[in-house]
């Protein structure tokens, strides 16, 4: 299936290299609001225009989650399919449910029963176990552990290594810093920092 990629970035050639590894997408063009990529190659892969030109299937591969959301309900709007990337060295329950658009990267781990919304990226090697709600467009960094039931709300930032305990819920639009430990509820828009975790906004 041919697929466009939204941010010709870092990001995007992770999406590329899941398409590849994958074999169930080809990557035929790259999109990017930066008029200075416009006609390279990524990877041999063409940079064709702006987002606004985007007229076929697509992944938004952008880190930013309420840029990566904006984007994707622009396109979703125009009757346009986003489409979910898996690599194949992760492993997907069966029994989850994974939305539209997201990105789940090389050694990611989403356990049964976990509900995986729109927009979502599981970075390499984080674990997302049992029973999880994993709201819309968050980002769960490499090597971050999501324990059993705990409610992730939208636009979240899980940082690289960090770790959130069982039955907890992160509020939306939170960002947990890198290696940090997360042992109580987090109430919206907070960014929480160390071990044990401790607000600081």
């Amino acid at each position: 299936m041919d697929i466009y990629v939204v941010g010709a970035g870092q990001h995007g050639e992770v999406v590329l290299d899941i398409a590849r590894a994958s074999g169930r997408y080809n990557v035929v063009g790259f999109f990017d609001s930066n008029p200075a990529v416009h006609g390279r190659e990524l990877d041999g892969v063409p940079v064709l225009g702006p987002p606004e030109r985007v007229d076929g299937p697509f992944v938004v591969a952008i880190g930013d989650n309420a840029a990566r959301r904006r984007i994707t309900e622009a396109l979703v709007g125009r009757g346009l399919k986003p489409i979910t990337v898996v690599h194949p060295m992760a492993y997907v329950s069966p029994l989850a449910e994974i939305g539209p658009g997201a990105m789940i990267c090389a050694g990611a781990i989403v356990c049964i029963r976990t509900e995986v919304g729109a927009g979502v990226i599981i970075n390499t090697g984080a674990v997302v176990d049992h029973h999880n709600r994993i709201g819309d467009f968050v980002h769960i960094g490499p090597r971050a552990v999501i324990a059993g039931r705990v409610t992730i709300g939208e636009e979240v930032l899980i940082g690289a290594g960090a770790t959130v305990i069982p039955g907890l819920t992160v509020g939306a639009w939170s960002k947990v810093g890198a290696g940090s430990v997360v042992i109580h509820d987090v109430p919206p828009g907070i960014t929480v920092v160390g071990v044990p975790g401790r607000g600081v906004t």
